[in-house]
């Protein structure tokens, strides 16, 4: 269902002479820019965490939340609703935030991340925030639990569709392989995977640390239908998600080719912010940074 008429009210008034469709893709676009705001409070306020990796895939995880997925805030646990499991747990600030800009819980919680007692701690909690669908953290579970709860839709005749988002360091783990050669035995055709290949980890290109590529041409190895996308460009993404519904027999794999730090000028492309906070000084240039983002999308 589509859910960008919220976002399109304020600013229809200043937008005459576009057509709904170059509306609705402008909303896309300024609600990826406040999911990237809400990421950077939310690391600053917690004085840790990773904003690399969670910048990358905001324009994704926006897409999925506002556009593609079958989901409801006031319902999170309905049995229909689709499903998402963030396997790349320690991004954990961009699914918060896209989780708080959809209704799932106040945009203000944000700034409490990895506090005591809050909701929000430094990995996803199925337990305890809204709109969780699965505990991730440790690298290669995620895919896992995710092929698991594909598999459960098969056997239950259920209609929703499992997604998960991976990190291109994550495909260095075994495991991940293992789920790869479940999914493609079990004919997970209500399975997408999102590979964040961003090419960084948090010891340096991934390339160099432990060369994982080519992904695409292990994932076909393994009997997966493999898309390649600009992670960054919302047609593209809109259109490779379409695609993935399409497929008969095997599961999907979109690789996305991604920017560590996307849309902060000092954060991109730098190893060095998988995983630390900006002091305040930082912090403010990142945040004027994403404004002149928000002065460009009006």
């Amino acid at each position: 269902m589509c859910l960008f008429s919220y976002a399109i009210t304020n600013y229809i008034i200043l937008q005459k002479g576009k057509t709904m469709e170059e509306l609705r893709k402008l909303a896309l676009q300024r609600t990826a820019n406040a999911v990237r705001h809400g990421i950077i409070d939310g690391v600053y306020n917690a004085g840790c965490g990773h904003p690399g990796g969670s910048l990358s895939i905001a324009d994704i995880l926006t897409y999925l939340y506002f556009e593609h997925m079958n989901v409801d805030p006031k319902n999170p646990a309905d049995p229909k609703r689709d499903r998402f499991v963030l396997s790349k747990g320690h991004t954990a600030p961009a699914l918060y935030s896209v989780l708080a800009h959809r209704g799932f819980f106040p945009v203000e919680e944000l700034k409490t991340l990895r506090k005591t007692e809050s909701r929000l701690q430094g990995h996803p909690d199925m337990k305890g925030t809204p709109g969780v669908d699965m505990t991730t953290g440790s690298l290669g579970l995620g895919i896992s639990a995710a092929c698991g709860m594909a598999l459960s839709a098969k056997i239950s005749n259920d209609p929703y569709r499992v997604y998960a988002i991976l990190g291109d360091g994550e495909s260095e783990e075994g495991q991940v392989w293992e789920a790869a050669m479940f999914a493609a035995h079990y004919k997970l055709d209500n399975l997408c995977a999102v590979l964040d290949w961003n090419g960084l980890q948090i010891d340096g290109p991934i390339t160099e640390v432990m060369n994982p590529t080519p992904h695409d041409e292990k994932f076909r190895a393994f009997g997966w239908h493999v898309i390649s996308i600009d992670a960054h460009d919302l047609d593209a993404i809109e259109a490779a998600f379409a695609e993935a519904k399409t497929v008969k027999g095997k599961p999907t794999v979109i690789i996305a080719k991604s920017i560590k730090g996307k849309g902060v000028s000092y954060m991109e492309n730098k190893c060095e912010w998988h995983g630390q906070a900006p002091k305040e000084d930082l912090y403010q240039v990142a945040v004027a940074d994403l404004n002149k983002i928000d002065e460009d999308l009006k």
